[in-house]
């Protein structure tokens, strides 16, 4: 019996279903290592397909099993689309050889020419390592990227931390400056603060090459090209080598559920075929996305998709990876209005069976490659066993991102007035995670950030946020909004899963929303990027948000309160809206009370001992009031139990540290 059923006895009904997971993985891990070696040895198509420079001339390779014919035109033949064409080889495999070492150079332009179905098109190389965009005709095509180019790597001894605290990034907005900004100024600017904010992890968005900027970076057209948006690849190496060096690891928002449906960007349509990468007919097209969706039963597509994983991290050294619309590839609806609120959704004719195989390969090849490396799903389904290790039954990943936590933070704050929150519910939520699989709990996601759409300061502050963010200027609106967006993150970080991840710029309450350049907006940069000056001037209250997440994060980091899988809760008083919970030697005490203000509260502790104050929202260098007192808080018995004594102000969190009863001196007997 594996020991996904041992953990959750609930899926024994299931267990059949397992087996066939678990089949399926083996029989497709037996034929695709048909010839012997490991995942890692067979993930090598890029070290054979796409360009590559060797001795006396150069080679381009392709895989293309439907076309007729294959050309190469580029800068080397003044674009002639017939004068270079390639050789057909075995199992739909292309190949040209160029003789001589300057036959091309890296940056040369290329174009790759195709005759299938009775008509002549053109694409980017499939293995396109950089593609650009020609700003007159707003063409894109692939420039050669001479494979001889060595980058001097420093990050050898590199080890990063075991805790992950994810700061997520888009490199093009990182900037004050109303631009697409780039590689290396998110090395010279962002990566500091990153590091000065505490996190160590940071998840890099819209990486892989995508035309359309708007996306965020989730229509993917060409899978081996970092981004030009935001430089040469050099300079995406630089980043990542620079981050190494300040202890942060580099994780990569890698999109592998669908693909953007372009031809003549992306690989749609390559070979004169859809079914080349994608399901034909209306199963390759994602409803929702308006996107191609890979077909995963076909080896050579995992080919692609695995080889694609061992290149980010052989050719960049991202250290892992966030896999992005995880739901979306586990079923056939792509999970689009279900509520998974029973386990039969999970092993049904829906679930797309060959997806999860793809899953596990991924996870075990991302392990060979590198065993420190980190993987992350995005799933919304709460897919048993996503987070298993695979010989246990599970899929492989070391996260899941708890995506019901933003959604109830959301609703929370929306729909109910401050006095009817049910803390209860709310601390249910944060302990919804299934037995042994880690969750990155996050209070807000990146969509939230988005036009349309509202940060949970917004939702919280609205207009009073353009008006009333001066530290001089007193609003209750303003009031309230601090506050609560301090205990919120607080609540979520100390509560809410293993892991902790936060979207650049939200630490401090970041007021615009993100609106990229479109048509609609004029194609302007005003709101498409992120406005740092709020909260390094000194004047603006965005500086007691960003201080309080730092001291935040750091006290949470120093304590490794992760290692600790569920906090203990140790008083919930719903009337009261009083929560207190224990995790890791910290005393994590909460009133959401609006306006009642609590005095003795008695909350019983795991032992004899001295709570000192750690952190308080409501220290007045984050925008309070100064009402907890710093003082000892010994532990009172009643009844054989260790309590502590606590005043918790409304609206405010403290944070208390465990330390050894001081020792009591036997007094000197007397004659």
């Amino acid at each position: 019996m594996y020991r996904i059923l041992e953990l959750n006895p609930q899926l024994k009904p299931f267990a059949g279903d397992i087996d066939l997971r678990m089949d399926l993985y083996r029989r497709t891990k037996d034929r695709l290592l048909s010839q012997g070696g490991t995942l890692s040895d067979f993930a090598q198509a890029h070290n054979y397909l796409g360009f590559h420079h060797v001795k006396g001339g150069w080679f381009y390779r392709e895989w293309a099993p439907s076309a007729y014919q294959l050309y190469l035109t580029g800068e080397f033949n003044q674009w002639n689309k017939t004068s270079h064409p390639l050789k057909k080889l075995e199992h739909g495999f292309w190949e040209l050889f160029l003789e001589g070492e300057d036959a091309l150079w890296d940056g040369c332009k290329v174009k790759t020419v195709v005759d299938a179905n009775m008509q002549r098109t053109e694409h980017i190389p499939l293995y396109a390592r950089r593609v650009v965009q020609d700003p007159h005709s707003v063409t894109w095509c692939a420039e050669v990227v001479d494979d001889r180019k060595v980058f001097p790597w420093t990050d050898q001894d590199f080890k990063p931390a075991q805790s992950l605290y994810i700061y997520e990034a888009h490199v093009g907005m990182a900037q004050e400056e109303g631009k697409v900004g780039s590689y290396r100024e998110f090395a010279k600017y962002t990566l500091p603060r990153i590091k000065k904010a505490g996190y160590n992890t940071i998840q890099l968005m819209a990486i892989m090459e995508h035309p359309y900027y708007g996306s965020f970076g989730y229509q993917v057209a060409n899978f081996y090209a970092a981004s030009s948006w935001f430089g040469k690849p050099e300079d995406l190496k630089y980043l990542v080598d620079r981050a190494h060096k300040l202890g942060l690891r580099v994780l990569l928002d890698v999109v592998h559920s669908h693909a953007v449906k372009n031809t003549a960007e992306g690989i749609n349509m390559f070979d004169g075929t859809e079914w080349q990468f994608f399901h034909s007919g209306g199963k390759g097209d994602h409803p929702a996305w308006g996107t191609k969706c890979f077909d995963y039963s076909k080896d050579e597509v995992l080919h692609f998709l695995l080889s694609n994983l061992k290149f980010w991290m052989t050719e960049y050294h991202f250290d892992g990876f966030r896999f992005d619309g995880v739901t979306s590839m586990l079923y056939h609806d792509h999970g689009l209005g279900s509520s998974f609120d029973d386990d039969h959704k999970y092993f049904s004719l829906n679930t797309h069976v060959e997806a999860i195989t793809y899953l596990q390969l991924a996870n075990e090849l991302i392990r060979e490659v590198n065993p420190n490396a980190i993987t992350i799903a995005e799933d919304m389904s709460g897919m048993p066993g996503m987070c298993l290790p695979i010989e246990d039954g599970g899929i492989g990943f070391d996260y899941r991102l708890a995506m019901g936590l933003p959604d109830m933070w959301i609703k929370t704050v929306k729909e109910k007035r401050d006095e009817d929150w049910d803390i209860g519910k709310m601390w249910g939520d944060m302990c919804l995670r299934r037995p042994g699989e880690n969750t990155v709990a996050y209070v807000e996601s990146h969509d939230q950030a988005l036009v349309g759409d509202k940060t949970l300061i917004f939702r919280l502050a609205d207009a009073a946020m353009y008006t009333d963010m001066d530290k001089a200027c007193h609003n209750p609106v303003i009031d309230r909004a601090i506050a609560l967006h301090k205990m919120i993150r607080l609540f979520t970080l100390a509560g809410g899963g293993e892991a902790y991840l936060n979207f650049m710029g939200n630490e401090f309450g970041h007021p615009e929303w993100i609106d990229f350049p479109r048509e609609g907006n004029g194609w302007s940069f005003h709101y498409c990027r992120r406005q740092w000056s709020l909260r390094d001037n000194g004047y603006l209250k965005y500086q007691w948000l960003g201080d309080f997440d730092h001291d935040m994060v750091k006290l949470t980091k120093t304590h490794r309160i992760f290692q600790q899988r569920m906090a203990d809760l140790k008083l919930l008083k719903g009337p009261e809206k009083v929560i207190v919970f224990y995790r890791k030697g910290l005393l994590f005490a909460f009133n959401f009370d609006p306006t009642r203000s609590l005095t003795n509260v008695l909350v019983p502790v795991p032992t004899d001992a001295e709570y000192t104050l750690e952190l308080s929202t409501d220290d007045s260098k984050y925008g309070g009031q100064d009402l907890v007192a710093d003082i000892p808080y010994p532990t009172k018995r009643f009844d054989g139990q260790p309590f502590v004594e606590l005043y918790l102000p409304a609206r405010t969190a403290i944070v208390l540290k465990e330390r050894p009863a001081p020792k009591r001196t036997k007094k000197a007997k007397t004659r």
